[in-house]
């Protein structure tokens, strides 16, 4: 029986979190979900450019645990591009630092801590607002992880 895996940690969510080929439709396409683990290694690596050690240590990972998800993000990301299929971004054992707040109204998307009291949009003063770490299941667990830091 394997351990459990521990929680890692996701700087915050993804903005998109599904891609697909231009001109077909997504319901005909074979899909690759990428972890969320596994998109945060693909960011702090590949996008930000840190080496592992330091990747690991903003993930709160072992090394040898950043370089095996790595290594399956860019296998997932490689068959997504070249056999054309629809890469969703979703699941894993994951907590997020920070979290992302979408207004419905105009579209204005800003940052916050999960400690933040947001009601309103700061833009509009809409209080239709999308929390993204929430479509993800997360929110009140992230903000009482971040605290116990």
């Amino acid at each position: 029986m394997p351990r459990p895996q521990n929680n890692r940690t996701v700087h915050e969510p993804p903005i998109f979190a599904d891609f697909k080929p231009i001109g077909v439709k997504g319901v005909s396409l074979e899909s690759v979900t990428l972890s969320l683990d596994e998109f945060e290694a693909f960011r702090l690596a590949d996008h930000l450019g840190l080496s592992h050690e330091e990747a690991a240590d903003e993930m709160d990972i072992s090394r040898p645990t950043f370089s095996r998800l790595i290594e399956q993000a860019r296998k997932k990301i490689a068959d997504f591009i070249m056999n054309g299929k629809l890469l969703s971004i979703d699941g894993g054992n994951i907590h997020f630092r920070n979290n992302i707040i979408k207004c419905q109204s105009c579209g204005h998307m800003f940052r916050t801590k999960f400690d933040d009291e947001i009601t309103e949009c700061p833009a509009c003063h809409s209080k239709s607002l999308l929390n993204l770490a929430g479509g993800f299941g997360h929110g009140k667990c992230c903000n009482h992880r971040n605290q116990q830091k």
